[in-house]
């Protein structure tokens, strides 16, 4: 004699359903009783919907008169519910000599992953005799946060790290 194996998760549906008799639940919540399995077929074809049984273990087994197509559906979408987005850092590198239009391109490129909600470093490189003149790059920072202050928020201020100035920017 063979046994077909039906997996732990999956709920058993209309003629899948073999016991009898079994205790059943209509389809607004109310109990109809302990009833033979033909008979509460029946009574779920008549109001159009599907036989489900909800608790196997049980003795006897507990059937519920419902869309069955409707509830997988929002068993789902409750288990997509608990998506979160896990914000990355993401790096964009500035010299201090840029240009405007540069500028413009790097401030639109941060601000687009301050959207997806990830973080943004910035850091200004400097080489050879550009380090004479770091407060250019201070500037730039400045420039920077002011260009981004309606999308973002400092999050670490703007330090020197050896041969760069590095800020941090979070999304609002």
């Amino acid at each position: 004699m063979e046994t077909i194996a039906i997996e732990r998760k999956q709920q058993r549906i209309n003629d899948q359903i073999r016991v009898s008799p079994i205790r059943v639940i209509g389809a607004e919540g109310d109990q109809l009783g302990v009833i033979s399995r033909d008979e509460a077929l029946e009574k779920a074809r008549e109001v159009g919907l599907d036989l489900v049984e909800v608790a196997p273990t049980e003795k006897p087994p507990v059937c519920r008169i419902m869309d069955f197509g409707k509830f997988k559906y929002q068993q789902k979408k409750r288990q997509h519910k608990g998506h979160t987005h896990h914000s990355k850092n993401k790096e964009i590198r500035l010299r201090p000599k840029i240009g405007d239009h540069d500028f413009m391109t790097k401030a639109n490129r941060a601000r687009r992953f301050l959207g997806e909600k990830d973080k943004v470093i910035f850091s200004v490189v400097f080489r050879g005799r550009e380090n004479a003149h770091v407060d250019e790059g201070f500037k730039l920072i400045q420039k920077l946060t002011a260009e981004l202050a309606d999308v973002a928020k400092v999050e670490q201020n703007a330090s020197m790290q050896g041969r760069r100035i590095v800020v941090i920017y979070a999304p609002k």
